[in-house]
């Protein structure tokens, strides 16, 4: 039996399917941590598949991959000293488990299978694992260590069994998306089962994107009393060492270190940032292209792009036509070449034209409508595709949450693209990002510093200039007033009255009803909308999953109590 511990958390990135690239990250950081004289090793939740592998799991030679992956691991502890414990599949019984596999001189000596699983918000583990019985301690290095995996942490029982049982410290994995100030929710989890149980728990999650979800990482732990002891950085990698003693008050670290957090405002940021970044690294794109209109949208998805991957890798075009402003034309190329990216102009006029001019037998003589606008939409689409099929870059599109909310995006148009930065981002944050960026870039950041959006695009009328004097609030409430509408509707689930009521008396019913309606009628769009990161609770796809035939609305005009349900039950 030993009283002092030195535990490393390895906040990493894997990559979902990647077993064997993986595995060599896992033997690398198992060699570091060695050398540096650790005796426990974690990793994040079902690290050797990556987090989370959806209906790779249906495949029986992807898990038995995993399998062997995993034991290809432990054979490599063998002399190192550590005792690795190693998230991954497991198949027992013909029943397959969300698993952690304690490592230890070239042997799994234990495996610990998850118990909760979870199946609501952007998480279905129901679909592929089967739940287990409650779990007993592992003694590693003569101590009694629980290992609660990720979704056990959220039920008492599971904490209390392990300790109950004689686990005297808490080491949970986890796979933990980011969404708008989750870690204050993570630390409240943590210091509630700690409270509860008086041990400490360590608290790992991963970093890096994986399709829609970003991972922040901001890995922990917490003594008894609350205190936190251990904090890592938000968004970036890195192995956390810490140095636990054994006290006649139960385990304490002994060398505290608490790593600053991005701030609220910072952080949504650097989740689209990194969201960006390895959808274009981890599926092999060398570069990216987006249309730079001279508005706040694109301007906001250009600079996250020079962040995420530097000014060589970025390539914007304006496409001009008769109604694109002269205004316009000199704010893009101003924002290209402030962020240095390069920069083409290429006009959509003689087509626009030609296209006109060939339809107009068919058309008729009706008067002019959305028609011709989705025309100009659809041309710059066909123009951007056109680069990214001739120079191999990923289109980038750049509509915002409130757009795609009410459907004002032209499908085979300015939705055409690969991936979406700013897709869950209302359109006043997108304003309000737009404004924290020019004042402040964080260290992983590529692009330049200061003023990379001019305050002329931030100040001026948005509009898809369309036809001519063209803005926004012609056809949709100013965006204040939008977005707080669609937050009621979207983000809080609620009932048109409810909405009408939160906005005391600067909405009325009339104007709920037609957003609600255009929300609704829009729903087939957004199934057809490039994947984009994930920053909220309810983002389109994978938080938000609505029919596209859809009878129901909303008739109940009064406030009436409800049962409502969140993410973890009923309130």
């Amino acid at each position: 039996m030993t009283d002092r511990l030195r535990i490393a958390l390895a906040q990493l990135n894997p990559t979902v399917g990647a077993i064997r690239q993986n595995l060599e990250l896992a033997r690398k950081t198992l060699a570091d941590v060695a050398g540096q004289g650790a005796d426990i090793l974690l990793f994040p939740e079902l690290f050797l598949t990556g987090y989370f592998p959806d209906d790779l799991l249906f495949k029986a030679r992807f898990v038995a991959d995993a399998m062997a992956a995993a034991q290809e691991f432990a054979a490599a502890t063998a002399g190192t000293g550590v005792t690795a414990i190693m998230p991954c599949v497991w198949q027992e019984g013909g029943r397959l488990y969300n698993a952690a596999l304690v490592c230890e001189n070239g042997a799994i000596i234990a495996r610990r299978y998850k118990r909760e699983l979870p199946n609501d918000d952007v998480f279905y583990e129901k679909r592929y694992f089967e739940r287990a019985e409650l779990q007993e301690p592992v003694t590693i290095k003569g101590v009694s260590i629980g290992i609660p995996i990720c979704e056990d942490i959220w039920h008492p029982e599971v904490c209390a069994h392990l300790v109950d049982n004689g686990a005297r410290l808490l080491l949970c994995p986890n796979g933990s998306p980011y969404w708008r100030n989750k870690q204050a929710t993570r630390y409240k989890l943590v210091t509630d089962r700690v409270a509860e149980d008086n041990v400490p728990l360590l608290y790992l999650n991963q970093v890096g994107g994986q399709d829609e979800l970003v991972y922040d990482g901001a890995s922990f732990a917490i003594e008894p009393g609350g205190r936190l002891v251990v904090q890592a950085k938000s968004f970036e990698t890195e192995i956390m060492m810490s140095n636990w003693q054994r006290t006649p008050d139960g385990w304490r670290c002994t060398d505290p270190h608490v790593a600053p957090l991005s701030s609220i405002d910072e952080a949504p940021w650097r989740a689209c940032v990194l969201g960006l970044r390895d959808y274009v690294n981890k599926n092999g794109f060398k570069s990216v292209l987006l249309g730079l209109s001279g508005g706040i949208d694109s301007a906001v998805v250009a600079a996250m792009a020079v962040d995420a991957l530097g000014a060589d890798r970025v390539h914007c075009l304006m496409l001009p036509y008769r109604y694109t402003s002269k205004e316009s034309l000199a704010d893009a190329e101003d924002c290209a070449r402030r962020l240095g990216v390069r920069y083409d102009v290429v006009s959509i006029g003689d087509p626009v034209e030609a296209a006109l001019a060939e339809l107009q037998p068919v058309f008729g003589n009706r008067p002019m409508d959305l028609t011709e606008e989705n025309i100009q939409s659809r041309m710059r689409g066909i123009y951007l595709m056109a680069v990214s099929n001739k120079l191999g870059g990923l289109l980038l599109t750049t509509g915002n949450k409130s757009e795609m909310a009410v459907g004002y995006a032209t499908i085979y148009g300015d939705m055409n693209g690969g991936f979406n930065p700013i897709k869950d981002m209302l359109k006043m944050r997108v304003y309000e990002l737009a404004d924290w960026r020019n004042r402040n870039r964080p260290a992983d950041c590529l692009g330049p510093d200061g003023v990379v959006i001019t305050q002329n695009i931030i100040d001026k009328a948005p509009s898809a200039e369309l036809r001519p004097d063209q803005r926004d609030q012609d056809s949709l409430p100013p965006y204040p007033i939008l977005d707080e509408i669609l937050h009621g509707l979207v983000e809080l689930e609620l009932s048109v009255a409810e909405v009408v009521a939160k906005g005391e008396g600067r909405f009325d019913r009339d104007l709920v009803k037609r957003i609600e309606k255009l929300l609704y009628i829009a729903e087939y769009k957004r199934r057809q909308s490039a994947p984009g990161v994930k920053i909220t609770r309810k983002a389109f796809g994978l938080g938000r999953r609505y029919p596209i035939t859809n009878g129901y609305r909303d008739t109940v005009e009064t406030v009436e109590p409800v049962t409502r349900l969140d993410s973890k039950g009923l309130e």
